[in-house]
């Protein structure tokens, strides 16, 4: 019999913080990776990039790149889960979703919209700027 793999986190805390945030902020993502990514990981298919093995600890790294508007994604960069797999002991270790800022700030206060992409608060001018000029190069 095939056994499943278990999910345990870094910084539990922190990881339910940053997927709130996804659900709150980027709904699909949210659903994709609850619904398509978690059972699938959960059943031995890793997906994503493999970024590092380490043999010593006999783990594999990945990191997975979640489905996210392009806007956002050009001003803010992709949305990536950042995960190691335990083989031996038939574990995931779920360590951060990127841009791991972006949404602990989401989560601690209400973040704006700009021209229907999110803003952080700390960086409005910069994201403002951003959004302005892709605008720009897409006319």
């Amino acid at each position: 019999m095939k056994e499943n793999y278990i999910f345990e986190y870094l910084d539990e805390q922190k990881f339910k913080k940053c997927e709130r945030s996804v659900k709150k902020y980027n709904m699909f993502a949210f659903k994709k990776l609850v619904f398509d990514f978690y059972p699938k990981m959960k059943d031995g298919q890793f997906l994503g990039e493999k970024v590092g093995e380490d043999t010593a600890k006999n783990t594999v790294s990945y990191e997975l790149i979640l489905p996210a508007d392009e806007l956002f994604t050009k001003v803010h960069g992709e949305i990536v889960l950042h995960y190691d797999v335990y083989t031996n002991k038939n574990i995931i270790l779920l360590k951060t979703i990127d841009p791991e800022e972006l949404f602990l700030e989401g989560h601690a206060t209400e973040l704006g919209a700009y021209k229907g992409v999110m803003i952080s608060k700390e960086n409005a001018e910069k994201d403002m700027f951003k959004i302005n000029l892709l605008d720009l190069l897409n006319k």
